[in-house]
C-alpha cells in the first residue's frame, strides 16, 4: 500500500508523534498477525463512513480523550487535509459500498471530493486545489519607460517563464486598450502632452485595464498581473500605487532604459512599423512617425529615482538591454525571482536546438526509464546528427546531454565537447521505471488511471511528475537564455517541458507536446515569442508518443466489484 506520508507526518497528538502511527507509516509490525489488516479495514470504514463534517467531529473526539487510537488517527489526517484547502465540498462523502477498491484510490477519491476536484475533469480544478500560491498576495508588475526600450517584449518574455513554473500571470497592454477606444489611428499628435482630449482617453484606457486586473487578480485566479505600458510620469504611477493599495496588491516596477540609437531603431524596424497603427504606411512614414511620437513622451518623462523620490519603491531598472541594473527593495521571494531572470535573458540573436536521444533498446521493449544504450537505428541517427551539426556550420556550438547512456552515446557521435546536466535526466518513473504501459496498467490499474487523467500534477509512487520535473529544469531554462548557440540533447518528458516554455504552452498541453524520435526541432527568437522548425534527419525509429486517454477514474470502483 502507497504510504501517504507527506499527509500525515505531523499529526500526533498534544505534539507527541503517536507510536503506533510511526509504525503504520513504515510497515513495521508491532502486533499480533492479523491485528493489521483487521486495523486498516477499521480505519478505512472510520474514514469513509463518516456522515458528519470532519472538520467539527475532529475537535469533538479530540475534546473527548486525549488518547486516540489508530482508526480515529486517520480521522485527524483528514482533518488535517481538508482543513487546509480552501473550496472545501461540503457535498456527502464518497461511499463505495461492496467494493473492494484499493485503499489508495479511494483516499485520494475521498481527498479530491474535499477539495472540489472532478477527478474525471481535473482541469476544472481550481489552481488552489492543484497546488500551492508561490505568492503571499496578487503582485502588480508596472512596466515603465520609453516606446521601443523592448518593455513589451520583457512583459511577454516573463510572463512566459511565470506562467510555465507554475504562476498565473496575464498581460495587460494598454496600446490595445487605446486601439480598441480610438479605432482609426492618425498620427503622432495624439501623444502630446497638450492634447487634452487624447490624455483624457489614454487616462480612461489605463483605468479600463486596471479594472481588468482587478478582476483577474481578485476573481480569476490571477497571481500576477503586468501592466504594460509607459507610465512615464510620477502622477500616472502615483494613480497605480493608490490603485494597488485600496485592493491590497503588491506592486514591483521594471524600467527599461536605453539610449542607444542603434538598439531603438532596431526595435522600430522589427516591431513597431508592423504593428496595427501603420498598417498602411511605408516603412520610411512608420519610422519618422514613430520617432516623433517618442519626442513626445520625452518631453514629459520621469524616470524612477531610487535614491530620492521612489526610494521606498520595489523596482528594476535594466539599462541598456542588460547591460547593468538597478534593484531597490524587494519585497518577496518571487520579485527575487523576477529579478534574476531578468538579469539572465538576453536579445542577442542565436539558436537552440532540440532533441531527443537515438533511439533506445527500451523505446524498442516499449518500456519507460531505465538507462539503456542505443539501438541499431538509434546509432544512425548519432552519425545523421553529426553530419547535421556539421552543416550548420555553427560558431561555438554548446553540446548538453543528461547523465543516461542514451543522450551519451547520441553526443559521443558529434566529436564535439558536451556537458552532462543531471537534471536534464528522463521523468523519475519510480516504482514503474522500466515496465511498459500496459504492464503498469495491469499491475498499478490505479496509477494508471490516475496519471491518465491528470498527467501534469501526477506523480509516480516514489517518482516525479512533469510539476517537478519544470521546477528541476528551470536552472537549465536560466542557462539557456544566457547561452547564444546550444544544442540540448534529451528525453521525451524533459523536452516537453523545454518547449512548453519556449513556445508558452500551458500545464494542460505540456504532457501531449508532439516530439518524436530522430527529430530536431531547431528554435529561432523573434519579438515576441520563438518561430520553430522541425527537421527530420530521415532515420526510421517507433513512436512513443501516446495520445490523451478517456479512461474514467470513477469508474474503477466498478471494474474492482468482487464477482457475485
Amino acid at each position: 500500500m502507497r504510504k501517504w506520508a507527506h499527509l500525515s507526518w505531523d499529526m500526533g497528538i498534544n505534539g507527541q508523534h503517536h507510536e503506533d502511527a510511526r509504525t503504520a507509516r513504515t510497515g513495521q509490525p508491532t502486533e499480533p498477525e492479523g491485528a493489521a489488516a483487521e486495523r486498516e479495514e477499521a480505519a478505512e470504514r472510520n474514514v469513509f463512513d463518516e456522515k458528519e463534517d470532519i472538520r467539527g467531529g475532529t475537535e469533538s473526539r479530540k475534546a473527548a480523550s486525549s488518547h486516540v487510537s489508530i482508526p480515529e488517527l486517520h480521522h485527524h489526517r483528514v482533518a488535517s487535509v481538508t482543513s487546509l484547502s480552501r473550496p472545501c465540498n461540503t457535498a456527502p462523502i464518497p461511499h463505495f459500498p461492496n467494493t473492494r477498491l484499493p485503499f489508495t484510490l479511494r483516499w485520494r477519491i475521498f481527498c479530491a471530493h474535499r477539495l472540489g476536484i472532478d477527478l474525471d475533469h481535473p482541469s476544472h480544478a481550481s489552481p488552489e486545489a492543484c497546488g500551492p500560491k508561490l505568492t503571499n498576495s496578487p503582485t502588480v508588475i508596472v512596466m515603465v519607460g520609453l516606446p521601443a526600450r523592448g518593455k513589451t517584449y520583457i512583459s511577454k518574455k516573463l510572463t512566459r517563464y511565470l506562467n510555465w513554473i507554475g504562476v498565473p500571470t496575464k498581460v495587460f497592454n494598454v496600446g490595445e486598450y487605446r486601439r480598441e477606444a480610438v479605432k482609426q489611428y492618425s498620427s503622432y499628435n495624439f501623444f502630446r502632452p497638450d492634447n487634452e482630449e487624447a490624455m483624457k482617453v489614454r487616462k480612461q484606457c489605463a483605468l479600463a485595464a486596471l479594472r481588468d486586473v482587478k478582476s483577474y487578480l481578485t476573481r480569476e485566479g490571477g497571481q500576477i498581473a503586468v501592466f504594460d505600458a509607459t507610465n512615464t510620469t510620477r502622477e500616472r504611477r502615483h494613480m497605480i500605487l493608490h490603485f494597488a493599495k485600496e485592493n491590497d496588491f503588491k506592486v514591483f516596477f521594471i524600467e527599461s532604459v536605453c539610449d542607444d540609437p542603434t538598439v531603438v531603431a532596431s526595435n522600430i524596424m522589427e516591431v513597431k512599423i508592423s504593428s496595427p497603427d501603420y498598417k498602411d504606411c511605408s516603412s520610411a512614414e512608420a519610422m519618422d512617425d514613430f520617432m516623433k511620437r517618442i519626442s513626445c513622451y520625452e518631453a514629459s518623462y520621469q524616470p524612477l529615482d531610487p535614491d530620492k523620490y521612489d526610494r521606498d519603491l520595489s523596482l528594476i531598472k535594466v539599462i541598456d538591454v542588460g547591460r547593468r541594473f538597478l534593484v531597490n527593495r524587494v519585497q518577496d521571494h518571487i520579485q527575487s525571482r523576477i529579478v534574476y531572470y531578468l538579469m539572465n535573458i538576453h536579445v542577442q540573436p542565436r539558436t537552440i536546438y532540440l532533441c531527443r536521444h537515438g533511439e533506445s533498446e527500451h523505446n524498442l521493449q516499449g518500456k519507460i526509464g531505465g538507462d539503456s544504450g542505443l539501438s541499431s537505428r538509434g546509432r544512425k541517427f548519432a552519425n545523421a546528427l553529426s553530419k547535421f551539426v556539421e552543416e550548420q556550420n555553427l560558431k561555438d556550438l554548446k553540446v548538453w546531454t543528461s547523465q543516461l547512456k542514451s543522450t551519451i552515446q547520441t553526443a559521443e557521435a558529434l566529436q564535439l565537447p558536451y556537458e552532462q546536466w543531471k537534471a536534464l535526466n528522463e521523468i523519475d518513473a519510480g516504482v514503474c521505471e522500466e515496465m511498459t504501459y500496459e504492464e503498469i496498467r495491469d499491475t498499478y490499474p490505479e496509477e494508471y488511471a490516475l496519471r491518465e487523467q491528470d498527467k501534469y500534477y501526477y506523480r509516480y509512487p516514489t517518482g516525479e511528475s512533469y510539476q517537478d520535473l519544470v521546477q528541476r529544469l528551470e536552472p537549465v531554462i536560466m542557462e539557456l537564455e544566457r547561452q547564444e548557440n546550444v544544442l540540448v540533447i534529451c528525453h521525451q518528458a524533459v523536452l516537453r517541458c523545454l518547449l512548453a516554455y519556449f513556445l508558452d504552452k500551458s500545464a494542460e498541453e505540456m504532457p501531449y507536446l508532439k516530439c518524436p524520435l530522430h527529430t530536431v526541432l531547431k528554435l529561432t527568437p523573434v519579438a515576441y515569442g520563438c518561430r520553430v522548425e522541425s527537421i527530420y534527419l530521415n532515420v526510421e525509429s517507433v513512436s512513443t508518443h501516446r495520445e490523451r486517454s478517456e479512461v474514467s477514474v470513477s469508474s474503477l470502483a466498478l471494474e474492482h466489484q468482487p464477482d457475485r
